[in-house]
């Protein structure tokens, strides 16, 4: 290991030097006690200051992530949103469709020697007709270059590819925590949602916890009314989920947003980052910014804690 002697070891190292060099009616007799003591202190600190890194804001930090990814915490609040998802770095942690990666440069990163990260992606040869094919052949391809550019950051961090009409994510009980961001709509609209949740509920361990983040619809509309939106009723994803045998354990507003007015010409995909509108209206929706997003936390039910009840 290279050790990198910083400018005030030097002058220590200098000041010894030239008490090594002075007449003998000096008394340098000290300066090695009082050296073992500084060090001593010096050492303490540190341990200390490295025990009290938090590993999520260590994960958050990272020269890793993509700049224009850090740029939108203020709109997706990972800080918060895993906080309140109980994600830790002991954990089995499952990221569901992660997409181009945005929580996955967090997520992959948080992991120590007890946890795992584990992403889980469409297999392309099952994901329906050849642009669907393409499109996640190609995603996956770059998911996987990501974590492979930073072995240090990344370590074993692994992609599971599942058939999404048949969706097994591991191990029945094999993990922590499973969490999905803005996935559920796609699900809805390609008719697979049920089998989705039932696959999280399978995979979590008891006790487990599943987060939801995903797109809000206005109070009040049905799911026939938004389902090509992008936007879902908070009461139907808790339906799926409660379903598959999951409980509501809690509710966040943290990723609420009450500018997001949901009657947009082209559904979520208009506001940022879709920023699918004229470009003359590109002021008015940077101005909203994100969608108003529901943040849902289930807990799949220890059946030994019951029977203890």
């Amino acid at each position: 290991m290279r050790t990198t002697r910083t400018p005030l070891a030097l002058a220590f190292a200098l000041s010894l030097g030239l008490a090594a060099c002075s007449p003998a009616s000096e008394e340098p007799a000290a300066a090695p006690e009082a050296a073992a003591e500084a060090k001593a202190a010096d050492g303490a600190e540190t341990a200390d200051r490295n025990a009290q890194v938090d590993p999520l804001e260590a994960a958050l930090a990272g020269d890793w992530r993509d700049p224009d990814n850090a740029a939108r915490d203020a709109w997706r609040h990972p800080r918060e949103t895993l906080a309140f998802f109980g994600v830790g770095p002991s954990q089995t942690i499952v990221e569901i469709s992660p997409g181009g990666g945005w929580y996955t440069e967090i997520l992959a990163a948080l992991p120590g020697e007890k946890g795992r990260y584990i992403g889980v992606v469409n297999d392309p040869a099952k994901s329906g007709n050849e642009r669907a094919q393409n499109y996640y052949s190609e995603a996956n391809t770059k998911l996987r270059d990501k974590l492979a550019a930073r072995p240090d950051v990344y370590g074993e961090a692994t992609l599971v590819e599942i058939d999404p009409t048949a969706p097994v994510l591991g191990e029945p009980g094999s993990a922590d925590v499973v969490l999905t961001f803005r996935n559920v709509h796609n699900w809805v609209m390609a008719g697979n949602e049920a089998a989705m949740f039932r696959s999280f509920h399978d995979v979590l361990a008891p006790g487990g916890v599943l987060g939801v983040v995903e797109h809000r619809a206005a109070a009040g509309k049905t799911l026939a009314e938004v389902k090509t939106s992008g936007y879902l009723p908070e009461d139907y994803v808790i339906g799926l989920a409660e379903a598959a045998g999951f409980v509501l354990e809690e509710k966040s507003e943290i990723n609420a947003n009450p500018a997001d007015t949901k009657d947009h010409p082209n559904g979520v995909w208009t506001l940022p980052p879709g920023n699918n509108h004229d470009e003359a209206d590109s002021t008015k929706y940077a101005a909203i910014g994100e969608s108003d997003r529901m943040t849902l936390r289930f807990v799949k039910p220890n059946p030994e804690s019951a029977a203890a009840e």
